[in-house]
């Protein structure tokens, strides 16, 4: 079912499938929208209540500032949420989603039963890292077509571009879709967010971590240290995978996930 909320004069535009008494909530990447989990609904629709979320400026979410920090976009989800009468959930955060669940961790911590990390993790941008995202914003309101065409095949293993071409099509054709306003607005908050790494050894809920042993935008040398923080920490690692695993590897960290929550459903009533 498909629904949306005013958030501050914007659309959020958010999809809703499945009744179960155990809620996932799921969180795209940069550059992606909700329809990236449209799979992993199909596979799981009926053994979970599935709220997958078009984050401001991505999908057919509108655009609520010229900076959507990670706090903001977390507070756009709990609105979801509260609107929908959901006391507490899983949250599976992909790449900039990941970042976003962390930040939703930090202000509502008593919702989460449990948060996956698909291909990201809880350090905020060096110095280098800022500098590089206020190059790509420039790069971006030059020519963001071109941008989005050279960003996307680097988010693959090299030996899986060839696999993989049709989606890599779809997605720079879906990537184009999204304006030059909601892309800046998620490089503004992305550059800015905060370091959630002590975080991660606060948390009383299990953390998955998902990791591509080719992923060029969060190498596994950076996560190795993050993983061994979460008291209940559990880590899948993907050797011939990059970026989007999702993608790269649906069938085992689809079923990573959904092996995770079941796990872990009753764990906080324990």
């Amino acid at each position: 079912m498909n629904k949306q909320i005013d958030y501050k004069g914007s659309i959020i535009n958010y999809n809703i499938d499945g009744s179960s008494a155990k809620t996932v909530v799921l969180l795209h990447g940069f550059l992606e929208d909700l329809s990236m989990w449209s799979e992993f609904t199909k596979l799981y629709g009926s053994s979970y209540k599935i709220i997958s979320i078009d984050l401001p400026g991505f999908g057919k979410s509108g655009i609520i500032s010229d900076n959507h920090s990670m706090q903001l976009m977390a507070e756009v989800v709990n609105n979801i949420l509260v609107g929908e009468n959901v006391v507490s959930c899983f949250m599976v955060g992909h790449s900039m989603g990941g970042y976003v669940a962390l930040a939703f961790a930090d202000l509502f911590p008593k919702k989460l039963k449990g948060l996956v990390l698909f291909h990201s993790q809880a350090s905020a941008d060096d110095c280098h890292a800022k500098k590089n995202r206020d190059r790509t914003i420039g790069i971006v309101n030059n020519n963001h077509s071109k941008y989005i065409s050279s960003f996307i095949p680097l988010l693959f293993a090299e030996e899986n571009l060839a696999k993989f071409n049709n989606e890599i099509k779809n997605l720079i054709k879906s990537s184009l879709q999204t304006n030059d306003e909601g892309i800046i607005a998620a490089l503004r908050g992305m550059r800015d967010r905060f370091d959630y790494t002590e975080l991660l050894g606060k948390l009383e809920i299990p953390v998955l971590f998902i990791i591509g042993k080719r992923d060029s935008r969060i190498p596994l040398e950076k996560i190795n240290q993050q993983i061994l923080l979460p008291k209940i920490s559990e880590t899948l690692i993907l050797e011939h995978v990059g970026h989007m695993g999702f993608i790269e590897a649906k069938d085992i960290t689809y079923a990573s996930v959904s092996s995770f929550i079941d796990r872990y459903n009753n764990y906080n009533n324990q």
